[in-house]
């Protein structure tokens, strides 16, 4: 139900309906929850799956920025496929407290086949144990590291797309503006998948969704919180950790955004597409009505979750036919 207080908010998708009527999935989460959430798949499992799908997974051992431990990234792709296609870094979700590097792993496989591509996706440090800047550090050691090894790790260096799904969104949006500051990669595009931007807490939709949905308000200020500690909302919290404290947005690479109209992270994503045109950049903006946060990965067969889908690939087929 939704908490005394909150506002009136969207509908959900009519499809979507029975999935949060069964009461498996919790709108509100906090964070010792979410620590006894982390149960990673065993490796043996990811590569018996890959394997069904003629896949391949290696790991490798990546330099930290600095002084910083070494950091995981595992490269997954066909296991005989054309070297040159696409490369895809990926970053995965969990509030920036759970999940690991196969977390998510669905969004991805698809496009491997679809495309010829390589993935890489990183195991970065979590909350509350690691604090901010831990997480998007490793985040950005690896995007630097993919960048550098396009050739030996088998994809095209100029057809590098950053991609972060909700924690991991926002860590892959403040890794591209790190990048853009500080002559990092130049990518080519950036799709960030109902991306976690804004520790702030005061935006409409993060008051409408209380109580209801996944990933309500109270869980996402538990994340915030787990990660920024008492900096959270205020001046202290950089841009690149939480990006939608930026207000420049220009010489960015072409950006792909989607969200659910009932899901918290609305109106943040709303306006990260439009700070982003007011600074003379391209961004593709998908907000899908009915949608609740991961409606995508946690009801696949939903129409809304296969058009929502559809929508990347679409974007990724215009993005690389412009690359000629």
């Amino acid at each position: 139900m939704p908490s005394e207080g909150s506002l009136p908010a969207p509908p959900f998708d009519r499809e979507l309906q029975p999935v949060l009527a069964t009461g498996r999935l919790l709108s509100t989460v906090d964070v010792d929850t979410m620590i006894r959430s982390r149960i990673s798949l065993p490796l043996t499992e990811v590569d018996a799956a890959l394997a069904a799908r003629g896949l391949v997974r290696e790991d490798h051992l990546v330099p930290g920025l600095d002084e910083d431990p070494e950091v995981t990234v595992s490269v997954i792709r066909k296991q005989s496929g054309a070297p040159g296609g696409p490369g895809f870094y990926f970053a995965h979700g969990g509030g920036m407290v759970t999940g690991d590097r196969f977390s998510g792993m669905d969004r991805y496989l698809d496009w491997i086949e679809l495309f010829d591509a390589v993935v890489m996706t990183v195991e970065y440090r979590r909350a509350p144990e690691h604090p901010d800047p831990a997480p998007l550090r490793d985040c950005y050691a690896g995007l630097v590291w993919t960048a550098a090894r396009a050739m030996e790790l088998g994809f095209d260096p100029g057809r590098l797309f950053a991609v972060g799904l909700s924690a991991g969104g926002g860590l892959v949006a403040g890794s591209v503006l790190l990048a853009r500051d500080y002559g990092g990669p130049r990518l080519a595009g950036q799709l960030l998948l109902c991306p976690m931007l804004d520790d702030r807490d005061k935006t409409l939709s993060s008051r409408q969704i209380r109580g209801i949905g996944v990933w309500d308000g109270a869980s996402n200020a538990a994340g915030w919180s787990a990660l920024l500690g008492d900096r959270r909302g205020t001046d202290a919290v950089s841009i690149y950790s939480a990006p939608a404290r930026a207000t420049d947005l220009a010489g960015l690479p072409p950006t792909y955004l989607d969200c659910g109209s009932a899901e918290v992270f609305r109106d943040e994503v709303v306006a990260y597409a439009g700070a982003i045109w007011a600074a003379g950049g391209s961004a593709d903006l998908r907000v899908w009505a009915g949608g609740f946060h991961g409606f995508d990965g946690i009801a696949p067969g939903a129409a809304i979750s296969a058009e929502a889908r559809a929508g990347r690939v679409a974007f990724l087929r215009r993005v690389l036919r412009a690359l000629g």
